[in-house]
């Protein structure tokens, strides 16, 4: 697909069917987050793949609405700060940006395989540190839920370019 088109086609979905996402496709998603770009090439993230079925009632407790375990499967994103690239000039540790540009590569790719995926970052950290049983030196990010959308998307609402983009100075 022309990425233009891509980028346009993406929406957060919040209605999943039920059917199984197959396992070349999920593979295809998780191999474009492993080419992601990340600082100092380090990778700083881990995924974590869960299967939602039988698992609804602990899923809610890390973010309470039901489409979020409607989908197969959903996905955790995870910083390691301790292997995040440090910026030399302003001392700035990027596993948060790489992990942000990681699940923007999943997105996509899902997007592109006729996947749905919707971007969760307001879930409980307490919750999911629990659930997903994360050591002390791991932090989640963000979810996505990932499967087959049952939904049609809304029109995007978004500024105009003018609103902000800024040539030369603010």
């Amino acid at each position: 697909m022309d990425f233009s088109k891509l980028v346009q086609k993406r929406y957060s979905v919040r209605a999943y069917k039920p059917d199984a996402v197959a396992d070349d496709k999920l593979e295809q998603v998780l191999e474009t987050v492993r080419l992601a770009p990340t600082a100092s090439n380090r990778q700083p993230f881990r995924l974590i793949v869960v299967h939602t079925a039988g698992r609804e009632e602990e899923l809610r407790r890390i973010y309470n609405r039901d489409w979020f375990v409607q989908a197969p499967l959903v996905i955790c994103a995870c910083k390691l700060p301790a292997q995040g690239g440090v910026g030399p000039q302003n001392g700035k540790n990027y596993s948060e940006v790489d992990v942000a540009i990681a699940i923007d590569h999943l997105i996509l790719a899902a997007t592109d395989l006729g996947l749905g995926t919707c971007w969760i970052g307001a879930f409980d950290p307490a919750a999911a540190r629990q659930v997903l049983g994360l050591p002390d030196d791991v932090e989640p990010i963000v979810f996505t839920p990932l499967g087959y959308p049952n939904d049609e998307p809304k029109p995007k609402k978004r500024k105009a370019l003018a609103e902000i983009v800024h040539y030369e100075h603010w």
